[in-house]
């Protein structure tokens, strides 16, 4: 990208959810970017709020709804002049219809986006698996998602599902460890042994301790997934 290509254009990123998973959004920003100089990186305005309200807890425990922290943030990132805006949290998802009606700008969709590149890079998958907070589980944002392509969504049983939440939670308190990571890999086997063909990682903080490396099944990073389209839109002429 030159200098003057994509005037204008401003990446706003409405995070917070957690910091760690913003700030690893901003990595895969900047890792995306073909750039010699620093004037060749893409604009981007970052409002990391994590005031926000626990979104797991307002869908599955009837808690404080994130709404509306969720709207204003978005609009601080529209009043910032941001020109799209790029949500790292997939549980915030939920939401996504109600954020879109209240900015003038668009906002990315984590969900649709990753299944965009779960159908380019596995189009022959009918069966894949999902590692999530609760929250994104038991809304269906991916099911509803990938449902109308032929695909099933396969989530862990209640205890793996109660051990994923926990370890979400470690790694949000800055706990990325073997134990951490082997909650998250194992998981994923299990799902794989159930028939998934691959393994969506659903929740921003899972790509914190999840190593590809280590697992012999494909897994498709939501928060890489996200970056790669927000850069897309900064990039275009």
């Amino acid at each position: 990208m030159s200098e003057q290509s994509a005037p204008g254009r401003v990446i706003g990123i409405l995070g917070g959810m957690g910091p760690e998973a913003t700030l690893d959004f901003y990595r895969h920003i900047i890792s995306l970017t073909p750039a010699a100089k620093d004037q060749d990186h893409v604009r981007v305005l970052i409002y990391s709020n994590p005031k926000i309200p626990d979104r797991t807890k307002a869908i599955a425990e009837n808690g404080p709804s994130p709404l509306p922290e969720l709207i204003e943030t978005a609009r601080t990132l529209e009043r910032g002049g941001a020109g799209i805006i790029a949500i790292p949290c997939n549980t915030a998802h939920y939401f996504l219809a109600q954020i879109r009606k209240e900015v003038s700008i668009p906002v990315l969709d984590i969900i649709g986006e990753t299944r965009l590149e779960l159908q380019r890079a596995y189009p022959d998958i009918r069966k894949v698996g999902l590692i999530a907070a609760l929250g994104t589980v038991v809304s269906g944002v991916y099911h509803r998602a990938l449902a109308p392509e032929g695909i099933e969504v396969l989530v862990p049983g209640e205890d793996d599902q109660q051990a994923v939440q926990k370890a979400i939670g470690q790694v949000k308190a800055g706990v990325v460890n073997k134990g951490t990571r082997e909650t998250f890999q194992s998981t994923g086997k299990r799902l794989i042994d159930m028939g998934a063909g691959a393994v969506i990682l659903g929740c921003t903080e899972v790509p914190l301790a999840f190593d590809p490396a280590e697992v012999s099944y494909p897994s498709l990073n939501s928060t890489r997934i996200l970056a790669q389209a927000a850069v897309a839109w900064a990039l275009r002429p």
